[in-house]
C-alpha cells in the first residue's frame, strides 16, 4: 500500500525511537541516509534536550526522520506500594553507594512543552507511545504537515487510533523489547500479549490506516513476513541497538549476544510498566514485587540503574531487548539496512518462486 508514510522513505524499515540514551542522531541520521526511517526517542528528556538534538539531527541528514513521545500517565493512587518496593530495594541502594530516587519527579514527561516545541519546529513524523493523544493534537501536527503514528497492542486499541485521526499504528507484538506501549496499564494483562504476525493480521482487518510492524524483528525475512501479513513497513529497534552509533551502554550492547543471557521476559522491576528486557539478578530478584507504578518506579530505580551502568555490571542494568536479541549484528547502521533490503528481497524471491516438487517439476 502506497502511502504518505511509506512515502518518505525508500525501504520499508523504521529503526525504533528507544528512549534512555539509545536512539541519538548519528543512529537515525545513518539509518534515514539508507533509506529507511531513523528516529529519536524524546522520553525522559527535557523539552529543549528533545530540540537540540532534533537540531543535531538535522546538521546530519536531509532525509525525513521521527520523533517519539510519551503520553502523559495518569495519577498512581497506591503510594504505599511505591513505599514497600523503596523498602525492597534498599539493600540495592547500598551495594551501590547512591540513594534511592524520588517517585514523585513528574508524569508527564514534559508532554505538552515537547509538543510546542514540534508544532513551532515541525518534523517529517511523530509517534507517540503509551496511549492515543486527543485528536485536536493530531490535528495539530498535521496541519503542521507533520504524520502522526501511534503503537497499538491490540486491534481495539489500533481502532482507537484510527479514530483519533492518526496517519497510521504501530502493531507492538509482545515479542518486542523495551516498554509495550499499552494504551491503559492494566495488570491483569501482563501475560496476554498477542504475537505480532496474529496482531499485524488482526489490526489490518480492523483498520484502514497504514499498519507498522513492531516487534522480534532483526531479519529481512521476518520484514517480508510483517509485510505479507498487512503491513507496510517494519520497525526494528534491538537489531539497531547493537549498531556502533547506537548509544546503548557498551554492557548493554555485549548482553544481547552473551550466551550468559539466555532469554527475555517482560517485567516491572525497572520501571512499573511492562517492559521486555533480559532475564539479570535484578529482574529476577524484584520483578515479581514490583507494583503497577509507572513513572514511580522508573523514577526510584533510575540511580540505580545509572550506578549499575557505570559499574559495568549487567546484573542490575534495565537491558531491554526483544526476543530475537541472539540474532543481534554488530555492524554499523547504513550496512545494516542494506543487509536487511537484501535479504528482504531475497525473501520476496523466494516466495514468488514456484516451489520445486519431489519428481522434479514445479508446483503452481
Amino acid at each position: 500500500m502506497s502511502s504518505a508514510l511509506t512515502d518518505l522513505f525508500p525501504h520499508p524499515i523504521v529503526q525504533a525511537p528507544m528512549a534512555g540514551g539509545v536512539s541519538v542522531p548519528q543512529l537515525a541520521a545513518a539509518v534515514s541516509e539508507a533509506g529507511g526511517l531513523g528516529c529519536l526517542a524524546a522520553g525522559y528528556k527535557t523539552a529543549d534536550g528533545m530540540y537540540q538534538e532534533i537540531k543535531q539531527l538535522r546538521g546530519l541528514t536531509g532525509r525525513p526522520f521521527g520523533v517519539n513521545l510519551f503520553m502523559p500517565q495518569p495519577e498512581y493512587a497506591d503510594s504505599s506500594a511505591v513505599e514497600v518496593y523503596a523498602h525492597q530495594l534498599a539493600g540495592e541502594a547500598a551495594w551501590y553507594e547512591t540513594e534511592l530516587g524520588d517517585p514523585d519527579s513528574g508524569r508527564d514527561d514534559g508532554y505538552d512543552a515537547k509538543l510546542a516545541v514540534l508544532l513551532d519546529n515541525p518534523v517529517p513524523v511523530v509517534s507517540f507511545h503509551f496511549g492515543v493523544p486527543a485528536q485536536d493534537v493530531l490535528e495539530s501536527l498535521n496541519r503542521a504537515g507533520t504524520l502522526t503514528l501511534v503503537t497499538a497492542t491490540t486491534a481495539e486499541e489500533a481502532l482507537a487510533v484510527q479514530r483519533a485521526g492518526a496517519a497510521a499504528v504501530i502493531a507492538q507484538g509482545v515479542e518486542a523489547g523495551g516498554h509495550q506501549g499499552t494504551h491503559r496499564d492494566n495488570p491483569e494483562t501482563d501475560r496476554a500479549g498477542i504475537g505480532l504476525l496474529s496482531l499485524v493480521a488482526q489490526i489490518r482487518e480492523t483498520v484502514d490506516i497504514p499498519v507498522v510492524a513492531a516487534g522480534g524483528i532483526m531479519r529481512g525475512s521476518q520484514i517480508a513476513a510483517v509485510l505479507a501479513a498487512g503491513a507496510d513497513a517494519a520497525q526494528l529497534g534491538t537489531a539497531f541497538l547493537a549498531t556502533p552509533e547506537s548509544g546503548a551502554n557498551a554492557v548493554h550492547k555485549d548482553a544481547l549476544t552473551n550466551p550468559l543471557f539466555v532469554r527475555t521476559e517482560l517485567t516491572r522491576a525497572f520501571s512499573g510498566r511492562p517492559a521486555r528486557g533480559l532475564v539479570n539478578r535484578f529482574l529476577r530478584e524484584h520483578g515479581p514485587y514490583a507494583p503497577a507504578a509507572y513513572p514511580d518506579v522508573h523514577h526510584l530505580t533510575s540511580p540505580l540503574r545509572k550506578a549499575a551502568a557505570k559499574a559495568a555490571d549487567a546484573q542490575g542494568m534495565a537491558l531491554w531487548a526483544g526476543q530475537g536479541h541472539r540474532m543481534a549484528r554488530d555492524l554499523p547502521a547504513a550496512q545494516l539496512v542494506e543487509v536487511l533490503v537484501a535479504e528482504l528481497a531475497a525473501a520476496r524471491t523466494a516466495l514468488s518462486s514456484p516451489c520445486d516438487t519431489p519428481d522434479g517439476g514445479t508446483a503452481r
